[in-house]
Order: C-alpha cells, then sequence, then structure tokens
C-alpha cells in the first residue's frame, strides 16, 4: 500500500531550495520550536485549523486544502503526480524537487518512498534538515537523496537546547555520519542577530566544518521578519517580534569569514 503524508505547501519554480529550477514540497511537524521560525504553521505534524487562513498557493485546485485548514493528506502517488508536472523544468535547469518542512524526517517512510519514486523517474532529490533525527532514519533516506541541506544553529548545547527546544548533539553527530557517507551537503547557517550571530558561535560553526570533507557550499541566512504575520494568523507566540534583520555590511563580513573555508560561501539559499 502506497505510504502516505502530510504537507501543507508545494511552492513551484523555488530557486533558493538547491540547485536549478525546483519544487519545494513542505511536510508538517517538526521537532525544534527555533525562535526565529518563520513557518510556525509546520510544527504539529497533524493538519490544523485556523480562521480565516487560507493556504492553496501551490496546489492545482483538486488538492486545494480546505479554506481554514494547515496541512493536507497526500498519498506518494498524489504527491508524485505533482511533482511530475514539473519534470520539464529541472531537465531545463538541473534542478528538481526539495523535501522541507518542518521536518521532513519526521515522516520517514514517506519520504523514503518519494526518494525512491523520484530517484527511479530520474529526479534530483534535496532534503532540508535540521538534522535531528535518528541515526538509522537519516541513513536511510540517504540512500536515494541527491543533496542535504543541513542546518547550523548554535554549537553551545545549552543554547540550542535553549532556543531551539533540543540538543545539539544529535544533530552534529548526524552532520558527521553523513559526511563520511560522501553525500553532498550545503551548510545553512541563520544569521540572527545576538542569537548565532555572535562570535563565539561562528568560530565554533566555522570550526566544526573545517573537518568535513564534502560541504561544497555555506549559506548564510539572515533572519527576516516576513513571517511576523504568520504568528498573529496562527495564534503562536512570537518571541522575535522586537528583533530587526542583521544588516547587509554585517552579513558582508560574516562571508568574509567563512571565506577562510574551501567552499563556496554565499548570503541567501
Amino acid at each position: 500500500m502506497t505510504q502516505r503524508g502530510i504537507i501543507f505547501n508545494i511552492q513551484r519554480f523555488a530557486i533558493h531550495d538547491g540547485p536549478g529550477i525546483r519544487t519545494t514540497v513542505f511536510f508538517k511537524g517538526c521537532p525544534l520550536l527555533c525562535w526565529w521560525c518563520h513557518n510556525p504553521e509546520s510544527h504539529k505534524i497533524l493538519p490544523e485549523k485556523f480562521d480565516g487562513c487560507n493556504l492553496r498557493r501551490g496546489f492545482d485546485q483538486s488538492f486545494s486544502m480546505n479554506k481554514d485548514e494547515v496541512g493536507k493528506e497526500l498519498s506518494v502517488d498524489e504527491l508524485m503526480a505533482e511533482i511530475i508536472k514539473d519534470r520539464v523544468f529541472f531537465e531545463e535547469s538541473s534542478g528538481g524537487v526539495t523535501f522541507c518542512g518542518g521536518e521532513p524526517l519526521m515522516q520517514p517512510d514517506f519520504l523514503v518512498d518519494l526518494l525512491n519514486e523520484c530517484n527511479s523517474s530520474g529526479i534530483h532529490t534535496t532534503i532540508d534538515t535540521s538534522g535531528f533525527a535518528p541515526s538509522e532514519i537519516l541513513k536511510e533516506t540517504a540512500i536515494n537523496a541527491d543533496l542535504f541541506l543541513f542546518d547550523l544553529k548554535l554549537m553551545n548545547d545549552d543554547l540550542h537546547q535553549k532556543y531551539t527546544g533540543v540538543s545539539n548533539q544529535l544533530i552534529l553527530k548526524n552532520l558527521i555520519e553523513l559526511d563520511q557517507l560522501s553525500k553532498k551537503i550545503i551548510i545553512r547557517i541563520p544569521i540572527v542577530p545576538e542569537l548565532t550571530d555572535t562570535n563565539e558561535n561562528l568560530f565554533a560553526i566555522r570550526g566544526f566544518i573545517s573537518y568535513l570533507k564534502n560541504v561544497s557550499e555555506v549559506n548564510l541566512l539572515p533572519y527576516h521578519r516576513a513571517g511576523e504575520g504568520k504568528y498573529l494568523k496562527y495564534h503562536k507566540e512570537n518571541k522575535m517580534d522586537k528583533t530587526e534583520s542583521p544588516t547587509s555590511t554585517n552579513l558582508e563580513n560574516i562571508k568574509l569569514f567563512f571565506s577562510e573555508l574551501e567552499c563556496k560561501v554565499k548570503i541567501g539559499g
């Protein structure tokens, strides 16, 4: 029987979630509660109802969610039918599909079947992950995943627990194991003023990356306030409502700092 999973958005023609033109599939559910998260509607794995919500973007009419509901259950076949519609754009741009969230590794059976189907169809696959998942799940998904976008947020474990809700020990262990599997990795670092953007944290991240052999790129993701409206819409507490975005000068300085690594460094995804 085909696996079924819960997603809350499909974004077509994405250009910041891996190489080429991509279709980005947003999985519902995340084990982290990052203070700066811009998708608070992704936290709970089950569909949720909110007054006045309408998230039909990305879906064909036949797969639209109910007007006041975030999250829809789809089978692997149904979702693959949506992905394959964009195959011509993948082929022309060396693009593919990116599975993100939330955290796609929270729905491992669904994700593994999707990766198998994409691999059989010759579609490039990327997993955008926090890295917080059982190691055996990460290894199983790595078999048919072409690329990992792997978040590194805070290296101090106490701070990581405070601002994300979980320890970073499993995350760092998984990143090392993924590197040992010779999987292509892009490290993504959220640049959040006064939280992740400290000399101590950035030095620690750069030092950790320097020991990895398969990191092709580092992406610096500046904190932005574009998701503020979601916290009101979905009745979630916004702990970052007084935080401003990092300045362009500061971002350029951080880029220069990470450019000492032997890989590409860029601002944004």
